[in-house]
């Protein structure tokens, strides 16, 4: 027996070391489920399976790099490294570099976070004419992105009667035509967004017999992390990779699938038996988070569910302390109560600020917590607020990123055509949005050649744009002979974007260097780990686009990685996978949670009953 199979126990070392097969492991909340799925690669490799033969799919980046670190450690091999570890978007992203050509995308396509997508769908919302508080870019974003997490593409989405119906009752009837818009500009920018990197793969998969062949027998054991969080198109991808050898091992725990929302589907993890019936089921039941009073709230609650897989989870840690229940007639009041609760918790056992984290359903909740915790001076952040990537310099100098490596990215090329200011003004960048749409080509080739559309312009701003399309052709040179950062850095300057904070002279613009002096150092760390990792990493060979991509298909819970000593407050959908010492479940009320949107149907009551169940299980 390998060395590092002694730290499992009996249930987690059958589960691990059974390699041959379907397997499906459910884990009930801090049974290890992670190590298992770390420890069956190692196993795997200690028996001599080739990395690249192995694919293991996480839902946050964070996850993958732990794992993939943890293997190495475990088997002091740097072959670990080689493992195909990552997230869907991520691995799906690598394999449409290689492979996106056959639906013709280059390699080099952009990949739209949510933030471009929305102003994507903005812009044409007002081409439209339309009204943008009726088709607001969030809820329009939000039907698109279910569509395509349901494979249907814009042409079945406008042939689907009950899709139209459910549009025309919301007094939204248009979004199929926003939707269709929306696809071929994506295309026209060589861009894909978040949906396409498995919409597109499985269209890859579909059409390209060949190409699923070769990865079929390129993956031959596949393992599946948070099995009951995947959606639609995840569950079909992973399915038809599985296909012929059926090495797949999935994990998960069904009591806490919350994100029927974001597309989720309870039964991929409940119907596992169906497709694979000669498949063998493991069950972590010991938890080694929560003391006894914790898991056998959580037990209770989760009993009352009937679509489930059953399974009984214990503990050997102390019965632990009661589970307080405060009773307040406001949420000021409410949020008094948690705050002072905070403060003397603090006080009395002297515990750090890091220790308490404050759950609710909704964001609007926070207001009441956090107004009670400033008057205690008590230093908080907010789960999911304003990331370092969403700040405004940052996406600036990302959009500069993009344009430099993908010229056909109309969204950066907006964003950042007149900033700073050289005087490219809205009335001459509608004349070439137009013409681009006149002529059906892509807005770089209008801005190259504004004459050979017909674009009338004078001769000053005739100058202006040439002057833009030389510099963004200067970057994509100096791509070529520097490094990532080396590049990087020569754009931040010679864009003029850093020149241009400096001459603001204010507070603010010192902050946004200071930001974009942040950014280059990061990618500064990328481009020296990649020097030394670069023979399987999922980051290739540390070049700029390598950097770009990875930033694309952060999470919120890559973009959160700090962990200063503040109190925690979210949604309880973020506190999936974390844990404190002290847990406040705040806003438990009739049609506040549950939720009144859950109680028209059982699945909607059960899946509040399991978000429930995750807020529990947060406590240790």
């Amino acid at each position: 027996m390998s060395d590092f199979l002694r730290h499992l126990n009996k249930e987690q070392y059958a589960a691990t070391v059974y390699t041959d097969g379907p397997v499906m492991v459910i884990a009930g909340a801090g049974s290890g489920k992670t190590r298992v799925l770390t420890y069956r690669v190692a196993y795997l490799l200690s028996q001599g399976v080739d990395p690249f033969n192995i694919l293991a799919l996480t839902f946050t980046n964070k996850a993958a790099r732990e794992m993939k670190d943890r293997v190495i450690q475990l088997i002091g091999d740097a072959e670990g490294r080689n493992v195909w570890m990552g997230t869907f978007h991520s691995i799906f992203a690598r394999i449409l570099r290689i492979e996106g050509h056959r639906l013709g995308y280059p390699s080099n396509y952009s990949i739209y976070d949510s933030d471009d997508s929305k102003r994507l769908i903005r812009n044409i919302v007002k081409e439209m004419d339309l009204d943008n508080k009726l088709y607001s870019p969030g809820y329009v974003a939000h039907r698109i992105s279910a569509a395509k997490s349901n494979l249907i593409d814009p042409e079945a989405y406008a042939g689907n009667p009950d899709i139209l119906a459910a549009d025309e009752s919301a007094r939204k009837p248009l979004i199929k035509d926003i939707y269709l818009k929306y696809n071929l500009r994506l295309k026209r920018a060589d861009a894909m967004d978040f949906d396409d990197l498995l919409f597109n793969t499985y269209l890859l998969f579909t059409s390209f017999g060949e190409v699923l062949y070769k990865y079929q027998k390129k993956f031959r054991y596949v393992l599946v992390d948070e099995y009951q969080d995947t959606n639609h198109a995840q569950y079909l991808i992973i399915k038809k990779l599985a296909a012929d050898i059926e090495n797949i091992c999935v994990v998960g725990d069904d009591a806490q699938s919350i994100y029927a929302f974001r597309g989720a589907d309870i039964g991929n993890i409940l119907s596992f038996k169906k497709d694979y019936p000669d498949y063998r089921l493991f069950k972590l039941e010991q938890n080694y988070r929560s003391t006894k009073n914790i898991v056998a709230a959580a037990n209770q609650v989760i009993t009352f569910n009937k679509n489930q897989i059953k399974k009984t989870v214990w503990t050997d840690k102390d019965k632990g302390s009661p589970i307080g229940l405060i009773r307040a007639r406001s949420d000021k009041e409410e949020g008094d109560m948690v705050g002072n609760a905070i403060f003397e918790l603090k006080m009395n056992n002297q515990l750090p600020n890091h220790a308490f984290a404050i759950l609710y359903r909704t964001n609007a909740q926070s207001r009441a917590m956090e107004e009670s915790l400033r008057k205690l001076n008590i230093p908080y952040r907010i789960y999911g607020g304003l990331s370092f990537y969403s700040r405004k310099e940052i996406k600036d100098l990302l959009a500069y990123f993009r344009l430099t490596i993908n010229h056909r990215d109309e969204d950066a090329l907006h964003r950042i055509i007149n900033v700073p200011a050289r005087g490219i003004g809205k009335t001459t960048m509608e004349k070439l949005t137009v013409a681009a749409g006149q002529y059906n080509v892509n807005l770089w080739e209008v801005l190259n050649k504004p004459g050979q559309y017909n674009v009338k312009l004078n001769g000053g701003t005739l100058n202006k744009l040439s002057n833009f399309v030389t510099m963004i052709k200067s970057f994509a040179l100096e791509l070529k002979k520097k490094d990532a950062y080396e590049a990087a850095r020569h754009i931040a300057s010679a864009s003029g974007l850093i020149p241009m904070l400096r001459e603001e002279d204010t507070p603010e613009g010192i902050s946004r260097i200071e930001n974009l002096e942040e950014l280059l150092n990061a990618i500064k760390e990328f481009t020296e780990k990649e020097t030394e990792e670069n023979s399987g990493d999922l980051q290739g060979q540390g070049t700029l686009e390598e950097f770009m991509q990875v930033v694309a298909l952060l999470t919120d819970a890559d973009k959160n990685d700090d962990d200063p000593d503040k109190v925690t407050l979210m949604t309880i959908h973020a506190a999936k996978g974390l844990e404190f010492p002290y847990v406040f479940i705040v806003g438990l009320e009739e049609n506040l949670f549950p939720s009144i949107q859950s109680l028209n149907t059982r699945s909607d009551l059960e899946e509040e009953r399991r978000l429930f169940y995750v807020a529990i299980t947060r406590a240790c």
